[in-house]
Formats: C-alpha cells, structure tokens, sequence
C-alpha cells in the first residue's frame, strides 16, 4: 500500500471512529437525560402541553363575552394563571352546560371550568380538583320587589322561581318549592333577563355568579338575604387524568402566595 493510499484508509478510519463516538455519546445522552419536570416553585412542567378547557362563556363572572365580544371571566384568569406556572396552553372550548359534564367524562376535552359545584354525584363520573372558591346557593329578585322579603316568605308564598337545567341549583329548587313552581332555562342569563321581564319572581343562582349579574344590573336586580345551601367549585377532568395533581398542586400555590384571592377579588367583588 503506498503512502497516499495508507493516508486515505487512516483518514477514513478516523472519521468512522468520530462518527460512531458521536452516535454512541447522543444515543446515552438521549436515553439517560431526563426531561424537565419542574416548574418554578416545584410545580409539574407540562412541557407546553395544550389543554383544552370547556367553557359556555354564558355564566357570568367566570366566563362570558364583554361588550367588546371578548371571551372574559375568572375561568379565562385562573386557568391562565395555573397555565402559566405548570407550563400549558389552555384552548377554551365553547361548550353547552347540558352536555359538558359527560363531554369531559368521555375524555373530549381536557378539562371544564365553568363554576361547577362539587358534588358526589358527578365524582362518579368525573375527576375533581380541590375546591377553589366557596359559595351559597341564593335568591335573586328585583331590587324594588315588596312581596317578600325573606327566604321563608318567598318558599311561603305561590313564587315561581327561575335557574338553569341540570345544575345543583336546579335540584336545590325542586327540594325547596317543588317542580311546579320552577321554570328551568339552557342558561342563567335567560333566567335573569326573565326576572327583569316579570316572567318569575327569582332566580336561584350561586352568589359567586350572582355578584357578577347584580353588578351587570344593580339597578334592577339585588340577592336575597339568607343562603339555601352552601358548597364549592372545583373544575373537573377525565377520570384518571395525568392533570388532577399538576392543578391541584398549582391552585394550592395560588392559595399559599395569594394570587387566587386577587382574582377572586377582581371577579367576585
């Protein structure tokens, strides 16, 4: 073999050795380098995972359009907010309150946030997380209403009542005055603008939400002194979801750093 010929088959060698290290090296750094897992402050890192979050964006103050017709509400606020420090997208979805419960419980979105009341009912089909907010179920009348001014007088009385289907607080009526005395809506909006017509004579809403309608209409509405029932809300995931623990430990930072307390403030003040 001449020299040049000898140069030529070391050079090659050479460069098969380097290339065979360089596999070699990647393939270990791939198989023994874990990826990221925390967040700041120890959080779970979802690695940009989008997560998609069922919504109506007709129950104010958690979700609804303003009068410029962006999507807005404490939901849009707080997922953002857990988004932000377990590292996800969320992607509202536009989603109708009748059929959502069992949309989620069928894994055809991520999660819901739409002031769901916590109950054990609806753990049997689906995932809740820790309640971020409590709540009272209450009366909403008009502001100038004289023909009761009580809970007890209004139960009392032949009023008819207006909510939402399908929702604690629709089963909280039928317990306190009977389905004959109830006129049940797709969305609570439509039951407020029923008060304001005359078509009942109170709405039963949970006072989170209440707030947000009487400040969208204190001219005209008011809630009733006394609470009917009190629970929590909780947003509710696929049963097993990898994303119960991420949110749960994210809310319960929120809570221990005071930023839930700001956004309930901003929304429900």
């Amino acid at each position: 073999m001449n020299r040049i010929r000898l140069l030529a088959v070391l050079a090659a060698l050479t460069l098969l050795a380097a290339a065979c290290g360089d596999g070699d090296t990647g393939d270990t750094t791939a198989t023994t380098t874990a990826p990221e897992t925390t967040a700041a402050g120890g959080l779970a890192d979802l690695g940009g995972r989008a997560v998609t979050v069922a919504v109506e964006n007709a129950y104010t103050p958690f979700n609804y359009y303003d009068d410029a017709g962006n999507a807005v509400g404490w939901d849009y606020d707080a997922v953002g907010e857990i988004c932000a420090r377990v590292n996800c997208v969320p992607e509202f979805k536009e989603v109708g309150w009748d059929g959502m419960i069992l949309a989620v419980s069928q894994s055809q979105f991520d999660m819901a946030a739409d002031g769901i009341t916590i109950t054990d009912e609806r753990k049997e089909v689906v995932d809740f997380s820790d309640g971020y907010i409590d709540l009272e179920i209450r009366l909403m009348t008009l502001v100038d209403e004289s023909r009761f001014t009580t809970l007890d007088e209004f139960k009392n009385g032949a009023f008819v009542v207006g909510t939402q289907v399908a929702t604690t607080n629709y089963d909280k009526a039928v317990e306190e005055y009977g389905a004959d005395r109830i006129i049940a809506f797709d969305q609570f909006p439509l039951a407020v603008q029923a008060l304001i017509a005359g078509d009942v004579d109170a709405v039963i809403i949970d006072d989170t939400a209440g707030v947000g309608y009487v400040g969208e209409s204190a001219d005209q509405t008011k809630l009733l002194e006394g609470s009917l029932q009190s629970d929590q809300l909780g947003f509710i995931f696929p049963k097993g979801s990898d994303l119960l623990a991420p949110f749960n430990a994210a809310i319960a930072a929120m809570k221990a750093d005071g930023r839930l307390q700001e956004i309930n403030d901003q929304w429900f003040s």
